[in-house]
């Protein structure tokens, strides 16, 4: 079913979970464009698996309010239900039938007469890449291969809405970008992925918008260009020729560039953070002044780069705020 791109997906206020003292959750607010991906990213125990669980109709909150595609998930889980899917981050398939008898059961179950629900299952197995694997037991199917299939489950009928809770844990890489590229399609389709992942290569890669959480709790949302830019304008990356006169070279941009330098496993290898919120220009500046000094001292310099700090770096500064903050070593702005 297609969906208004200007609509929400899911919205939610204050939203609680509790397990005995604990809140798993802990007053979560999103606001989820339908149409797009968005990502969930936070460290184990933040609260991610539990807030998607509860979306899902599979937990009952304790408090606050949500809404999915305009839907009341207490009082209408019923209709949330029909509009969503869920793969979680372990295989659901049976792994003693074939991937056609997985998707044929299934198929049955939501109510395709057999001839069509056949059907579906070849539709999907060749659009997953797994037909030569189609009458292999799933047990038999690489980890990528699991997942694929267990993706394909969830999508036997288009669903409006796909949690997809860690699709990607212990793939590889290729099996990885197999996964990504399954995900693009299933957008491209008007279905809105709900995603959360540790990965933060993969947020950077399929995610529109990204709300970081820690402790469940919303500790920053946006764009990934917004959040990059949220902790610096910029990253400096250099490579020296002389790893001899690393220490020297460290000492010098921790002056000009007036911050923390941080020396890479490369031995010649150095990276710093530059400039303040959006100040871009100032940071381009201040890298080609931290070049100019290195060159006055004789140092010389293979490689420089200036980007945008990555997510690693934007997931480590929040969630290292967020930790000072809740101990008191940091006054929270």
């Amino acid at each position: 079913m297609a969906v208004n791109s200007t609509s929400l997906a899911v919205e939610t206020s204050g939203l609680v979970k509790t397990f005995g003292k604990t809140r798993a959750v802990d007053g979560l607010d999103l606001a989820v464009p339908a149409g797009t991906v968005y990502g969930l990213l936070g460290p184990n125990g933040a609260g991610k698996t539990t807030a998607v669980r509860m979306l899902a109709t599979l937990l009952r909150p304790d408090g606050g309010q949500a809404r999915v595609f305009g839907h009341d998930l207490r009082t209408e889980a019923d209709a949330v239900r029909t509009r969503v899917s869920l793969t979680g981050q372990f295989a659901s398939v049976d792994e003693d039938l074939t991937g056609t008898e997985n998707l044929v059961l299934l198929g049955r179950l939501l109510g395709y007469r057999r001839p069509v629900a056949r059907e579906r299952a070849a539709q999907l197995l060749a659009a997953f890449g797994l037909t030569e694997a189609a009458d292999r037991q799933v047990k038999k199917y690489s980890g990528g291969m699991r997942r694929r299939i267990d993706i394909a489950a969830s999508i036997l009928n288009t669903p409006d809405l796909l949690f997809l809770d860690e699709p990607t844990t212990g793939l590889d890489p290729r099996s990885r970008n197999q996964v990504w590229e399954i995900i693009r399609a299933v957008v491209a389709q008007g279905t809105t992925v709900l995603l959360t992942t540790q990965y933060l290569d993969e947020a950077d890669q399929l995610a529109g918008r990204i709300a970081v959480i820690d402790e469940g709790r919303v500790i920053a949302e946006g764009t990934p260009g917004q959040l990059k830019s949220s902790i610096g304008a910029g990253t400096v990356h250099l490579r020296l020729r002389d790893a001899a006169q690393r220490p020297e070279a460290e000492r010098l941009l921790a002056k000009v560039l007036d911050t923390t330098v941080q020396p890479e496993a490369d031995p010649v290898a150095l990276t710093a953070r530059v400039g303040g919120s959006g100040a871009a220009v100032d940071a381009a500046a201040a890298g080609s002044r931290a070049l100019a000094e290195l060159a006055g001292a004789g140092i010389v310099v293979d490689e420089f780069s200036l980007g945008q700090p990555s997510l690693d770096e934007v997931f480590l500064a929040l969630t290292d705020k967020a930790a000072k903050a809740a101990t008191g070593t940091e006054v929270a702005a």
